[in-house]
């Protein structure tokens, strides 16, 4: 018999920052790049690049409970980015890019409501974080899939995410 997993949708900005760090992690099983919480159906990488679809970039993130927690995956969405920024991380802005968690239990809404509550306390700026109840998760194009690993040397990922993903491993001592 297979070990539970559960899932969350989380947006950090680039799709493809947080998958990168994410898979850094053991206990997480797979995390797969996409677009929520906008209206536009079956949205395109160009229309949400766009901002005119609602969607944000964001990632959902299937992990094993008993090897990694809830509560860890919203420790390590917080280093990853700022979470006080509203609709931008860097150089990248627009709604698209905004801070968002997409739950998709009542238990998951209180455990993510009250870590952000918390959290709060290390932060000068209020959390801009979006939380809300995932409606739908619309999957990006393959070619957006293991962005950072398949193309190291693109310019993105060499001075955006290369240093987030180092930045991770020295903040949770990862090899």
């Amino acid at each position: 018999m297979s070990e539970k997993t559960d899932s969350i949708v989380m947006g950090a900005g680039c799709f493809w920052c947080t998958e990168a760090v994410f898979t850094l992690f053991d206990g997480v099983v797979s995390v797969t790049p996409g677009y929520a919480a906008g209206t536009t159906k079956d949205p395109t990488y160009k229309e949400v690049c766009g901002g005119d679809t609602g969607h944000a970039e964001v990632a959902l993130v299937e992990y094993k409970p008993s090897a990694i927690s809830l509560e860890k995956l919203l420790d390590i969405f917080l280093a990853m980015h700022d979470p006080t920024s509203k609709n931008r991380q860097g150089n990248d802005v627009g709604s698209q890019y905004r801070s968002i968690i997409l739950y998709n239990s009542d238990s998951q809404k209180t455990a993510v409501e009250r870590f952000l509550k918390k959290a709060q306390e290390t932060f000068r700026k209020p959390i801009a974080t979006e939380v809300k109840r995932l409606e739908k998760f619309y999957p990006a194009e393959d070619y957006h899939r293991q962005y950072f690993n398949r193309n190291p040397l693109q310019p993105y990922c060499m001075f955006v995410i290369r240093p987030k993903v180092s930045k991770i491993k020295k903040e949770f001592a990862l090899g």
